[in-house]
């Protein structure tokens, strides 16, 4: 099971935090079975309702969407520069590569999505696939290369990969289409020149290079592969100092020519200037099998109701016993005495008349 919060999840966690104190402190006040059953009640229309602004779903459920015919490849550098501290100030660049990877998914609706990675060599992450909740998950894990085992990359490594992958696609003829975004910070850290990526330029009908750091360059956390074990590992060194990892906006250049497409420095501050999606593939959208997640935000919204309605049906139960105990009381008052005007009247008049008399 898979969670997509609604607002932020340090939100959720102190709205939570705050409604549970409440219920749980009137629970403790509560007297006898039925109002400590009340109270258990409250507890669970709290949780419904924190469970609704968790979203949580089950990914790879099968279903059909919307395809649009086109094919997006995503390279990402996994070397251990990509974790270098200097986007947006001191956070790893890959922070600025999953946002950029998910503008990327949310530009182009109904489109098959691929991920190669390169470190040391390439991998196929994530073949086209219209399930595009893999490829989030496949970045949110995403992790560089154990710094003990780096032996030096190139940033050309994944061009016969790249060049495979979009020759299939092609073959099949799945996609009308194919956009390829290359995503890293064009370090070579490996002897020689860079392999070209000219091999692919026939199979691209558009994309992106994305380059990620800065030039004065930012220091790089050592990863030993471990979950939860690099917080405090320390900064990769070189010659008694922490090394910095410096962006090389022409060795990035120089990929973008090769694919035939355009180079983009990034930084925190803009968004990346993707490319529209070719006309052909909107034009001729049809739906495909694809796995989705399966929302699950119904479970935990029928509890929600349930507890609801029986709080309502409570309220409305009690506003009508109030309604018939004030009844009775206010017919038992007697009407106040209304003073008789007659005698009054009658002795000014024969006072009156005693007086014509007189």
């Amino acid at each position: 099971m898979i969670l997509q919060p609604l607002v932020h999840p340090v939100l959720i966690a102190v709205l939570a935090a705050a409604l549970l104190f409440v219920v749980a402190s009137g629970m403790r006040r509560a007297q006898g079975v039925g109002s400590r059953l009340l109270w258990v009640g409250r507890i669970v229309l709290v949780l419904a309702c924190i469970a609704m602004l968790l979203r949580p779903g089950i990914p790879g459920v099968p279903g059909r969407i919307a395809a649009s015919g086109l094919d997006v490849l995503v390279v990402v550098d996994t070397t251990a520069s990509i974790v270098a501290e200097d986007w947006d100030g001191d956070r790893p660049r890959l922070d600025g590569v999953r946002d950029d990877v998910d503008a990327i998914v949310e530009a182009y609706p109904g489109a098959r999505f691929a991920l190669v990675t390169f470190d040391a060599e390439a991998q196929l992450r994530m073949p086209f696939s219209h399930d595009t909740t893999a490829l989030g998950s496949a970045m949110e894990i995403l992790a560089p290369e154990v710094t003990d085992r780096s032996r030096g990359s190139s940033i050309g490594v994944a061009h016969a990969l790249v060049a495979q992958t979009l020759r299939s696609a092609a073959e099949t003829g799945e996609g009308q289409a194919r956009l390829v975004f290359y995503l890293g910070d064009g370090e070579q850290t490996s002897g020689g020149e860079p392999e070209s990526f000219a091999e692919s330029a026939p199979f691209v009908d558009g994309g992106l290079v994305l380059g990620y750091g800065t030039a004065e360059g930012g220091r790089m956390k050592r990863t030993s592969g471990t979950l939860g074990d690099d917080a405090d590992a320390g900064y990769i060194s070189y010659e008694g100092a922490d090394a910095l990892s410096v962006i090389d906006d022409e060795a990035l250049g120089a990929i973008a020519s090769d694919l035939g497409v355009a180079y983009q420095r990034r930084d925190a501050a803009s968004a990346p200037d993707l490319p529209a999606a070719p006309r052909t593939t909107v034009d001729h959208a049809t739906t495909a099998s694809a796995r989705i997640v399966g929302d699950l935000t119904w479970i935990p919204a029928i509890a929600f109701v349930a507890v609801l309605l029986l709080e309502l049906g409570r309220a409305t139960l009690r506003v009508v016993q109030l309604r018939r105990l004030a009844a009775p009381a206010s017919a038992a008052v007697p009407p106040e005495p209304v003073p008789d005007p007659g005698p009054a009247s009658g002795g000014r008049g024969e006072a009156a008349r005693e007086g014509r008399g007189a």
